[in-house]
């Protein structure tokens, strides 16, 4: 296989301030409390407010008012990683470790040595022998290692967890322990989508890989609802590449749990790469998210993801990863189904292009 996992090669440039932080974040003869204190200027400097934009133009072309873009392509690597990678080094340096490690694809990848980089702390990356993503360049010029493995995705996670576990090095794979962590620091979409619209929107969409931006989605717009901040908790709308996701195929099929997929029978391309695996390692909580909130689920074709970021390049000027786009697909075949009232309408984007 030959195949990209998304986003295009980057300057991952961070801010003069960022890199003066970074270095007292490194410098051990400062206390502990203090390299936090800094590290978590940095997270406030460079990860998250991301963008929220009214898209006029969608909303005159398919008849539905109003439509917000939540770009997540604002952030240091191009993607919404950033925010769990941060958060995972902030964890690691808190705890002492002097060595993350994960398995990935490609996106995760870059924005997990970005924050290890500018923590001070070694970052080891397992990445499929089979895979190929031209984010490598940048993974190793900022300092990671970069590990070949046998398998599939799913079976490299695994395999690079036991490696963490037996190394006492800090595990920052999606799934068990990280699972808190992880959904805490996408939660944080939810208060930034709040903080813009006063409210929470009637619906919310975003495409689903593991399900943990879903999930923590999801969890930020129920702890406001809980905490009388919001009138409302959004129907949540997931979407996929087509049959090839648990999460969309066990809620299409009424299940209760998410169920895995046959390996043998998933294909990847280049445009539906960053959404498929067979084990959604975080599926249940998006599976529960969905069912929850009365929302939705939609298998999305390559050639319509192909066809949207087309349309938000021409239309809207967003250059987004085509697979990004299958929420708001999802979103917009939803509305095309029940004709929405007029209201509001967040579809999550989750990666420039």
């Amino acid at each position: 296989m030959n195949l990209k996992d998304g986003v295009k090669t980057a300057t991952n440039k961070v801010a003069a301030e960022t890199t003066e932080l970074s270095k007292l974040v490194k410098d051990r003869s400062k206390s502990l409390v203090d390299r936090l204190e800094s590290y978590e200027d940095i997270i406030n400097i460079e990860v998250g407010d991301t963008g929220l934009h009214r898209a006029k133009t969608l909303e005159r072309e398919f008849n539905i008012r109003q439509i917000y873009i939540k770009y997540e392509g604002n952030n240091p690597t191009g993607t919404q990683k950033d925010r769990i990678a941060f958060a995972q080094a902030y964890d690691a340096l808190r705890r002492g470790f002097d060595v993350v490690s994960l398995a990935t694809c490609g996106n995760y990848g870059v924005a997990m040595a970005l924050a290890a980089d500018l923590a001070g702390i070694a970052c080891k990356i397992y990445i499929p022998a089979s895979y190929h993503t031209e984010r490598i360049e940048e993974m190793t010029s900022l300092g990671a290692e970069i590990i070949r493995l046998p398998g599939n995705y799913e079976e490299v996670v695994k395999a690079s967890s036991l490696l963490a576990s037996q190394e006492q090095w800090y595990d920052a794979n999606p799934g068990g322990d990280n699972t808190p962590l992880q959904i805490m620091a996408y939660s944080q979409i939810a208060f930034e989508i709040f903080e813009e619209l006063g409210d929470a929107p009637k619906y919310c969409a975003a495409p689903v890989s593991n399900g943990t931006l879903f999930a923590g989605i999801y969890r930020g717009f129920v702890s406001l609802y809980k905490r009388g901040k919001t009138s409302r908790i959004p129907k949540m709308i997931a979407a996929s590449s087509t049959h090839k996701n648990p999460i969309i195929q066990s809620f299409r099929q009424g299940l209760e749990h998410c169920v895995d997929l046959n390996p043998e029978s998933i294909k990847e391309t280049k445009y539906n790469e960053p959404l498929i695996n067979w084990h959604s390692f975080d599926g249940n909580e998006a599976l529960y998210a969905i069912r929850e909130s009365d929302g939705d689920a939609f298998n999305i074709s390559d050639k319509k993801m192909k066809e949207m970021s087309s349309y938000l390049l021409k239309k809207e000027s967003f250059k987004i990863l085509p697979a990004s786009t299958a929420g708001l697909i999802g979103l917009l075949e939803m509305h095309e189904r029940l004709n929405f009232e007029p209201d509001r309408f967040v579809a999550v984007l989750t990666a420039k292009y």
